[in-house]
This record gives C-alpha cells, sequence and structure tokens, in this order.
C-alpha cells in the first residue's frame, strides 16, 4: 500500500486510476489492448466454448474465474466495477441490465463520454460504478454468471493499487499483470484455458 492512499475509498478512485493508470480510461474494451505486453485471456469453457448451457457448465465457468481471482487477490480488499451506458450523462440506461441488482451500494466513480458526433443523439455515456470488499472466493458469483450469459458488461476486478485487473467476459477472462514475467507464471500454470488462437485471443 503506498502512503499516500493507504485505504483509497471508492471516492478517491478515479483520481487514483489517473495517477496509476494514466494510459487510458478505464473501459474494459480498451484495457486489453493498452497493456497488452502484461496482458493474458484465459477461456471459460473446454474447447473455448462461449456459454454455460448447464448447470455443470456454469460451475466450470465460476470455478475458472474464481480461480484466476483467488491467484490475484485473495487476503485483499479489492474494487469491483461494473459500467453501463447512455445518450445522456445521467440518464437512464440505454440498454437494461441486472448491473444495479448485482452490484448494490456502488457508487459512480467515472463518465467517459464520447461526444465526437456533431449530432447529440449519437453521443454515448459510459459511467462506471464500484464498490470495495475484501475478496472471498464467490463473492461475485451472481455477477460473473451474468457477465456468462452476457447479461453484465464492462466488468472487472481490480486491487486497491490498480496493480493487478481482472476482466470477466461472456466467455472467459482478460487478466493484466505487474509485469511480463507474472503474466507468463499465471499463463503456463493455466495453459490447458488458453486459446489455440496465436494472439490468444
Amino acid at each position: 500500500m503506498s502512503e499516500k492512499h493507504p485505504h483509497p475509498p471508492v471516492t478517491t478512485l478515479a483520481a487514483l486510476w489517473r495517477e496509476r493508470r494514466p494510459s487510458g480510461p478505464p473501459l474494459a474494451h480498451t484495457i486489453r489492448d493498452t497493456y497488452r505486453d502484461r496482458w493474458v485471456r484465459f477461456h471459460s469453457l473446454p474447447e473455448s466454448k462461449r456459454y454455460p448451457e448447464s448447470e455443470d457448465e456454469y460451475a466450470i465457468a465460476l470455478d475458472r474465474y474464481n480461480t484466476v481471482l483467488d491467484e490475484l487477490f485473495a487476503g485483499q480488499d479489492v474494487f469491483v466495477v461494473t459500467g453501463d451506458w447512455s445518450d445522456t450523462p445521467n440518464g437512464p440506461a440505454g440498454h437494461p441490465t441486472p448491473r444495479e441488482e448485482l452490484h448494490p451500494g456502488s457508487v459512480r466513480w467515472w463518465t467517459e463520454s464520447d461526444v465526437d458526433d456533431p449530432d447529440p443523439d449519437f453521443h454515448t455515456h459510459h459511467r462506471l460504478y464500484a464498490d470495495r470488499r475484501p475478496w472471498r472466493r464467490g463473492c461475485i458469483d451472481g455477477l460473473l454468471r451474468a457477465v456468462a450469459d452476457e447479461a453484465v458488461v464492462d466488468v472487472f476486478v481490480t486491487d486497491t493499487e490498480l496493480r493487478r485487473i481482472h476482466l470477466p467476459y461472456d466467455g472467459g477472462a482478460d487478466v493484466v499483470l505487474t509485469t511480463a514475467a507474472e503474466r507468463d507464471l499465471i499463463r503456463d500454470r493455466h495453459a490447458a484455458w488458453l486459446s489455440t488462437h496465436p494472439s490468444g485471443l
């Protein structure tokens, strides 16, 4: 823990992100490319199957998510982040999701607005919400299950110093580590969960 942020609350998360991750905004779909030198992707199901279709397959997906999350965050506090979007900064979500139900008490900490188009009807405002909690295996299983179904997107989990980031998606998880060497260790530990594609996707 740094002296500057010994116990950073959600209210300081935006400032902390700008300090620790100045290369880009905290949008899940951009983080992989921003930190590709320290990134690895794990697939959630055997043979890279995208969506679970049985309780056994949900169990496999949740086990893979939680196994990596445990390796990254056991014994630590984490920020759990979820997102939505709207065509106005403070309007209703542009697409209904169970985000609020699955992430109650979360605090809005970032709005990333795309207003390049001269027509306001094409403006998009991505809003991110977070809470801080002790990491416990299974503590976000409802959220992870929704992610596996693509019912909720723009989810990630990070330690309170933003050193490691776990970004689950429907089909797997992107993981950003502190160094390429650390990435290689966790990649090799779960080699059976990797894509066979040369890009790692």
